[in-house]
């Protein structure tokens, strides 16, 4: 992807041009790609890997991308160890009580997961724990989180808009102290419900959540409850997810048992940056490609991206057991489409990009989340679609969106108008926007290196679909080619 030789370009911090011109497909491609390991699943695993007794192993986990970042300063500044040897970490952990000392304040940038992961864990601390962020940071909403705090039985102030960051979580002295059930209704983000869970396994009496209604985001909940079982805490739930039980791996000795031993672990690729790849594939007939490394049960709900693809008329094939890829395949036609997406949230971006070049019109329902993400996705497609002439609409609810393309389709003609699409600083938006510019010339992208957040070398892999043709295929680990 390089920058248009008659048009003036900046370089941005991340050296590449802004606006990045997106060039183009001409030909079908057949690539085999590996993205880096998924960002839900490698903050997960830092933080129980942190809070758990002796040292933990994590292999292919998102290292160098800003997200991660966040979480592994954070860990340290709380007393944990964390040392990156390649692909493979190496986590010593603070057997369930961080170290803090008279208090320490955590700057997350606009790292949404560590924020609500460890506002909950700073619980845990011997001292005040703060966090912070950027000026989004303090615009996203935390305040249901730290009323459970709270409730729990400690202190939570806000230092400036009530419920959102800076918060300041004052842990009690006595970690027995806690209440050990809590009872909530629907929230915003299910990054609560999950930052609560991963709190539980570590303290000595556990935590019992009953939910009054079904948990936001439902699939992370689940991949949640599977780490926790896989690290070897005490995990139990109600068939209908309402009642969830979790605590350390010994109960029966919950006084010297506050957390759970060291574990090894193996990090998914990550599913969400999949969906820009499989979603290539979809706009161009005969286009190949095959996603790396996801297995046949993957604990990512992203992952079921390509049912909704198929659905589209685009041809799929899921992992089997010798053969841990999925694969889409175009078939020159992109149906429209009514989907479910409040189980995978973070696709629905590319979904809504996707439906663009569809033959009419497509609903994408339980997407509210996406107002309170790195931007306000909603508007944010709303706003950026509408320049290449799709009216993105919003249900009453507005847990739903309507995807209308333009009579005759988006206009893909040779010396189309030029179009620059806002990132809003958001790595989602960017990688998702950039897809117009594979089926539409003259598209730019502005603020790219903002992918930093979780995928630092997509540009690099989407600029080798133009030089992969359909004829050959190779591919290895983290690279498409």
């Amino acid at each position: 992807m390089t920058a248009d030789p008659g048009v003036s370009a900046a370089k941005g911090l991340s050296g590449l041009d802004d606006p990045l011109a997106i060039t183009p497909l001409t030909r079908a491609f057949d690539v085999r790609v590996r993205p880096p390991g998924s960002k839900s699943v490698t903050n997960r695993a830092l933080l129980l890997a942190a809070l758990a007794r002796g040292k933990s192993l994590l292999r292919g986990a998102l290292v160098d991308a800003d997200d991660s970042q966040r979480m592994i300063e954070a860990v340290r500044a709380l007393g944990g160890g964390v040392e990156v040897r390649d692909e493979e970490v190496v986590v010593s952990g603070v057997d369930g009580r961080w170290r803090v000392g008279e208090g320490v304040t955590l700057d997350l940038e606009n790292a949404g997961t560590a924020t609500r992961f460890l506002a909950a864990s700073a619980v845990l601390g011997d001292g005040p724990i703060t966090l912070d962020g950027n000026a989004r940071m303090r615009e996203r909403p935390i305040g249901e989180l730290g009323d459970a705090i709270n409730a729990l039985g400690c202190e939570v102030r806000y230092g400036g808009r009530a419920g959102c960051p800076p918060l300041t979580v004052v842990p009690p002295a006595d970690l027995e102290s806690l209440e050990s059930d809590l009872a909530m209704g629907r929230t915003q983000s299910g990054q609560f419900i999950s930052a609560l869970l991963m709190l539980g396994a570590a303290l000595p009496r556990g935590l019992t959540l009953s939910l009054h209604a079904p948990p936001t985001s439902e699939s992370y909940v689940r991949m949640t409850l599977e780490m926790l079982s896989r690290v070897g805490a005490s995990v139990r739930t109600s068939a209908d997810m309402r009642l969830i039980r979790v605590g350390p791996a010994r109960m029966e000795r919950a006084s010297s048992a506050r957390a759970f031993d060291g574990f090894t672990m193996e990090i998914e690729p990550d599913a969400s940056g999949a969906t820009y790849f499989w979603a290539a594939a979809a706009l161009l007939k005969g286009a190949r490609c095959e996603v790396r490394g996801l297995g046949a049960s993957p604990m990512q709900g992203d992952a079921q991206f390509c049912d909704v693809l198929a659905r589209m008329g685009v041809r799929t094939r899921a992992a089997t057991e010798e053969d841990d890829g999925i694969v889409c395949e175009g078939s020159g036609e992109i149906l429209a489409v009514l989907a479910d997406m409040s189980q995978m949230p973070d696709a629905a971006v590319t979904l809504a990009v996707l439906c663009a070049f569809a033959k009419g019109s497509s609903v994408l329902r339980g997407v509210r989340t996406l107002r309170v993400k790195e931007c306000d996705r909603i508007e944010a497609l709303r706003t950026e679609l509408g320049k290449i002439g799709v009216a993105v609409d919003v249900s009453a609810d507005g847990d739903a969106i309507t995807i209308a393309p333009p009579g005759g389709g988006v206009d893909c003609s040779e010396g189309v108008e030029r179009v620059e699409f806002e990132t809003y600083g958001d790595h989602r938006m960017a990688m998702a926007l950039a897809l117009v510019g594979l089926r539409r010339g003259n598209v730019f992208i502005r603020d790219p290196g903002c992918v930093a957040k979780t995928y630092p070398g997509f540009w690099r892999e989407l600029e080798r679909l133009g030089e992969s043709p359909r004829a050959g295929r190779v591919g290895s680990r983290g690279s498409s080619s």
